[in-house]
């Protein structure tokens, strides 16, 4: 039997085996994708993070380069994989959980390879499974090329014609002023779009947040809650001038589509023969069969990380404590606290 066992392998599942093996835990990280860093690799060609190198660092290891600059997918991809080469975590790759069960005192984990049983099992799957594609789009035609910004590479995937990029986060941001270069482009919001730039008095934006203390800033505290309910910034000014340009058109929020024709909120319409959807990701976490874990909204209940059943943890969700839990700057700061509820430091009993 492991002591735990964590299911994914990206930079939450990392982060949270550093502090299992410093502690010299017996566990094991399954991941169903073939390298570590996949999913990264298969993101968008151009995309770049808002965040500067200075801040993507996993704990125990810099990420290296220029400590101001922001790193592309592959620079990150490489560094997960460097990162877990150099730590010399037991890792079993291409082997794909079916199910999670609950026993008396242990858990078992069943994959396409075998079985396992585990004191604590660590889901570090992320935010990131599930694309979001509302129901709407099945009222479109056939003729009309859709796909979700997950699937989405360059602009040679399209077909001709102009282009609707519907949700206004930084993906949408990115791959809207991207295509806005080759295609008539328009980018549908649901608020006012409201953009923060990268570099503030010759420093990242985000040595600045570091400073104010908005990177630490608790998800239950009053500010953490109005920075949840405003919504991430659109960071850079890229998008800010494309739309100044008139390069890309903002619409009102889609509220219906009939065939080969969208209609806005402001009912104004539109028929362009390409869409993609940047309407983010649903939790769903087929493969975990015990009762409870969700609310019937289909949230996790949860208190930082930690479930509302002995033994099971989350880690790498949205302001699963703080601003940056889902992201690589963030996610070691949960990792430690989890880590040492596991290993009997301190115990704290979710709500």
């Amino acid at each position: 039997m492991y002591d735990s066992i964590i299911i994914g392998c990206g930079q939450a599942g990392l982060a949270i085996a550093y502090y299992l093996k410093k502690a010299n835990q017996n566990f094991l990280l399954i991941d169903k994708r073939s390298e570590i860093g996949e999913t990264w690799k298969e993101r968008y060609d151009s995309l770049t993070l808002f965040t500067p190198r200075l801040y993507n660092s996993l704990p125990g290891l810099p990420f290296s380069g220029e400590k101001h600059g922001f790193p592309d997918k592959i620079e990150v991809a490489d560094y997960l994989k460097k990162y877990a080469e150099m730590f010399e975590f037991p890792i079993h790759l291409k082997e794909e959980v079916i199910h999670v069960k609950k026993t008396n005192d242990s858990y078992l984990i069943m994959t396409r390879k075998g079985e396992y049983k585990a004191k604590h099992v660590i889901v570090a799957t992320g935010p990131f499974q599930t694309p979001n594609i509302p129901s709407i789009a099945n009222e479109l035609s056939n003729s009309i090329y859709q796909i979700h910004s997950s699937q989405y590479k360059n602009p040679s995937q399209l077909v001709n014609g102009g282009v609707l990029v519907v949700g206004g986060g930084n993906s949408g941001a990115q791959i809207a002023v991207e295509l806005s270069k080759k295609k008539d482009t328009y980018l549908a919001v649901s608020r006012k779009l409201s953009s923060f730039p990268l570099i503030i008095g010759k420093k990242s934006t985000f040595w600045w947040f570091k400073k104010l203390g908005i990177l630490s800033t608790d998800s239950h505290s009053f500010l953490g809650k109005i920075i949840q309910k405003k919504g991430d910034f659109i960071f850079g000014s890229e998008l800010k001038n494309a739309v100044r340009r008139n390069e890309v058109k903002v619409k009102k929020r889609v509220i219906a589509a009939k065939e080969n024709e969208l209609i806005f909120a402001d009912d104004t319409t539109l028929q362009v023969n390409n869409i993609i959807w940047a309407t983010g990701f649903k939790t769903e976490l087929p493969w975990l069969k015990i009762d409870g874990v969700f609310d019937h909204n289909g949230n996790i209940r949860h208190d930082r990380g930690v479930a509302n059943m002995e033994g099971l943890y989350f880690i790498g969700l949205p302001w699963q404590s703080r601003r940056g839990s889902a992201l690589l700057q963030g996610v070691g700061y949960d990792a430690k606290y989890i880590a040492e509820i596991i290993n009997g430091k301190f115990s704290r009993s979710a709500d």
